[in-house]
């Protein structure tokens, strides 16, 4: 009588999780494809709460130390990167992570790779080698890692250079250090936002903004069911802020999507048309819009073209690089290009144009971008300035940023950056988006 075949051996914890990781990872740097849209994948919402979380953290370490965990990996490949299975860095990647920056015994992390590989068609020829590699970078990466000049590594060249270019190498390794930092979660609350910072175990900042660090799904906090707050960060809730008193005044919100703003404007008593021409972002800004209890006419145009009002103020928040928001959205570094930065500064001085006939004579425009790049800001609003002798800059006073003059240029913009309002007692619960910010008054008769 034959002998039974051997039971299939069951899969290693945290296996499942890794392999996700590992895809997702490929998608970013080979597919060039947004990290958000490959968070959003059903085998990932299968896994447990703990698996989702350290895929998402594994992620978001990789992606913030790219350039330090490259170079690391690097110097112990003779031969390069195996060009034949571009899995096998995705691979790599994650274990080096693990290894270098997260709380995972350095046998798991190796192990786990390992098998990664033997269960890939094209890197299981390459397990041998993943498992020599990490065992090395176990035994002296993290005093290797420590001898590095992470900053200058782990955000693209061409990036870094505009950062020294426009701020100086000081200014642009702070943000570079910044970006490598989890930030914390951000809410803009409703009211009483002493008493949502002591229920969320947060604390409350200058310009009002409750902040956090929340472990779990945010639908989960207290508050999130009954609309008493919105994630928004603390530098992206400021621009609303400068149209003043709202109270029965009309306000167009262009490229209103996902809605933060539409919901600042609303809670601060003005009748909003948020304009976007995005059918799902549409539908999420819709959805928080009924979460929050807040009100607004949505409309689906393409905000460069639509026309309405006249409005007693306009907000426009221009699709940009958003190379401000790189702690949250660690991806961007490696999906953008300076190429990006023409194409999207076409868009913005389109959208800036349209909103100027939108305004009523003596209305008020605000102009933001969660970019950290003079084109997408201070040039754009210098180049519509020159093209309106209408318009004129009214300068943002430093009472309206809670005192805080270092967030606002000579001119009385706005310029907050990643490194601003540093918190030594805990890292995460310091910084914010970089963001630029420009308010204008039309003074003209027409």
């Amino acid at each position: 009588m034959p002998a039974p075949n051997p039971s299939p051996s069951p899969p290693s914890p945290g296996l499942a999780a890794r392999r996700i990781a590992a895809d997702i990872i490929g998608g970013v740097l080979r597919q060039r494809r947004p990290l958000d849209e490959l968070l959003d994948r059903s085998d990932l919402g299968a896994l447990p709460e703990r698996d989702r979380a350290l895929v998402r953290t594994i992620v978001a370490t990789v992606l913030r130390r790219l350039g330090a965990l490259r170079h690391l990996l690097a110097v112990r490949l003779e031969r390069g990167m195996p060009q034949a299975a571009p899995t096998v860095e995705d691979i790599l990647l994650i274990g080096a992570a693990q290894i270098l920056f997260l709380d995972v015994p350095d046998h798991a992390s190796v192990d786990l790779s390992v098998r990664l590989a033997q269960a890939d068609h094209h890197a299981s020829h390459y397990s041998g080698l993943i498992n020599a590699v990490l065992r090395k970078l176990a035994r002296d990466g993290k005093s290797q890692l420590a001898a590095l000049d992470a900053g200058l590594l782990d955000a693209p060249d061409w990036l870094m250079a505009r950062w020294i270019a426009h701020y100086g190498e000081a200014t642009a390794r702070a943000i570079a250090a910044a970006n490598a930092q989890e930030p914390a979660l951000d809410l803009t609350v409703k009211s009483d936002p002493k008493t949502w910072a002591s229920t969320l175990n947060g604390r409350v900042l200058d310009t009002g903004t409750v902040r956090t660090i929340a472990s779990g799904p945010v639908s989960q906090l207290a508050g999130y069911d009954e609309g008493a707050w919105w994630v928004q960060d603390a530098a992206a809730a400021l621009p609303a802020r400068f149209l003043g008193d709202l109270r029965g005044k009309s306000v167009a919100d262009l490229c209103a999507a996902p809605g933060g703003k539409t919901a600042q404007l609303a809670q601060a008593g003005a009748q909003v048309t948020a304009v976007d021409r995005s059918v799902p972002r549409l539908g999420r800004l819709r959805q928080n819009l009924a979460r929050l209890h807040l009100d607004a006419e949505i409309v689906k145009a393409d905000a460069a073209e639509w026309q309405g009002g006249p409005f007693d103020a306009v907000l426009v928040d221009a699709p940009c690089s958003s190379t401000g928001t790189i702690r949250r959205h660690p991806d961007i570094p490696w999906l953008k290009s300076e190429t990006d930065l023409k194409k999207l500064g076409g868009l913005q001085t389109r959208l800036l144009d349209n909103a100027v006939t939108l305004l009523k004579p003596g209305g008020t425009l605000v102009y933001c971008t969660c970019s950290l790049e003079p084109e997408e800001g201070e040039a754009q609003i210098a180049a519509l300035l020159g093209r309106n002798p209408g318009l004129q800059l009214s300068p943002i006073l430093p009472e309206e940023v809670a005192g805080h003059s270092e967030l606002l240029t000579p001119q009385g913009e706005l310029r907050t950056l990643p490194c601003h309002w540093t918190y030594d007692a805990e890292p995460r619960m310091g910084g914010l988006d970089g963001f630029y910010a420009a308010r204008i008054g039309r003074n003209d008769r027409a």
